[in-house]
């Protein structure tokens, strides 16, 4: 039995649900993988909480669904007023998992790398603008640096683009990266306007407070971009064409309807070029996604098209990609 030591950064929804899957599947990863995992550190914005013995999971959700915040959690527990990078390099750890929304924790992670050890994120940006320096890193460093949930979620695009197609040129992929742009089209195709689709998305919780990423198209161009580093070479978010779908009207989405299509925000990659912009789909096409799924073309020269579809966004969703790559990780550090 492997015992694997985890920093926790990101307490929010997302870093809640990969901690219940943690306590829910412990048994499973014991018998299945040999995995004992141990969360030693827990991070939100209001502190660091650290035991070294490994802290009580379902303690931190009540403290944190009750109270709102870490700091409050004080029995037992050491409450540390520690930035990221002195987390990552104070607490002893095998694998610090950001589920943040830092856009500068490429600093921590290329800490956490320097320190020998391995970094799982679904955070985008640092990618988006930091592939190469965070990959070369863990490339010198010999430890697993793992972003699965960072594009479309649990569905393993990432995993496919690394480890499926070793024999194939990959020519281009077309791709529907944002599921909230995705359902404000879908309300815009029933009648609304895009401020009332927005409105609505908002009070669902689809869409942030303030949701010019996703509207805007930065999102999708994130995603796009790892893409490319991946398919291709490192590129940067500044070398992506980004286009939104503020200005799509109501007439619009009719008139595409009355052709049979659909409109839906696509992201493009090919060699030397990442376009993202509202484009008309027929109905039947595989990007003519509903509700919260996401949906990718891969086009190679030996195996034609493949298509990739499944969730793109949701909790549980994005905790299976996270989750998957923590195994992927320990499983790797296990062998060196």
């Amino acid at each position: 039995m492997r015992e694997v030591r985890l920093s926790l950064f990101g307490f929010g929804n997302v870093g809640r649900a990969v901690a219940r899957v943690l306590l829910e599947k412990e048994l499973l990863f014991r018998e299945k993988y040999g995995l004992k995992f141990k969360v030693v550190s827990i991070a939100d914005t209001s502190a660091v909480v650290w035991l070294p013995e490994g802290m009580a999971l379902r303690e931190a959700l009540m403290v944190k669904e009750n109270f709102g915040r870490l700091s409050s959690w004080t029995n037992d527990y050491e409450v540390y007023n520690f930035t990221p990078e002195e987390a990552v390099r104070e607490i002893d750890s095998d694998i610090v998992v950001d589920v943040t929304n830092d856009k500068n924790a490429q600093t921590w992670h290329l800490a956490a790398l320097r320190d020998g050890k391995a970094v799982v994120t679904s955070n985008k940006p640092p990618l988006a603008f930091h592939y190469a320096e965070l990959t070369k890193e863990a490339e010198r460093r010999d430890v697993p640096y793992r972003f699965e949930a960072t594009v479309m979620a649990g569905t393993p695009i990432i995993t496919v683009l690394q480890d499926g197609l070793k024999g194939d040129t990959v020519e281009r992929i077309e791709a529907v990266l944002n599921a909230t742009t995705t359902f404000i089209l879908s309300r815009m195709e029933v009648g609304l306007d895009f401020e009332d689709a927005l409105r609505e998305a908002q009070k669902l919780g689809i869409a942030e407070r303030d949701p010019s990423g996703d509207v805007l198209g930065i999102d999708a161009g994130y995603k796009a971009t790892i893409l490319h580093c991946l398919a291709f070479y490192p590129v940067t978010f500044n070398d992506a064409h980004a286009k939104g779908i503020a200005e799509i009207t109501p007439e619009e989405v009719r008139r595409a309807r009355e052709r049979g299509n659909t409109i839906r925000l696509v992201a493009e990659v090919r060699e030397e070029e990442i376009t993202v912009e509202p484009r008309e789909v027929p109905k039947k096409d595989p990007l003519a996604v509903e509700s919260h799924e996401n949906a990718a073309v891969i086009k190679t020269d030996l195996l034609g098209e493949l298509v990739i579809k499944g969730a793109g966004a949701g909790l549980k969703e994005t905790a299976s990609g996270v989750v998957g790559d923590i195994i992927k990780a320990s499983m790797k550090l296990r062998e060196s």
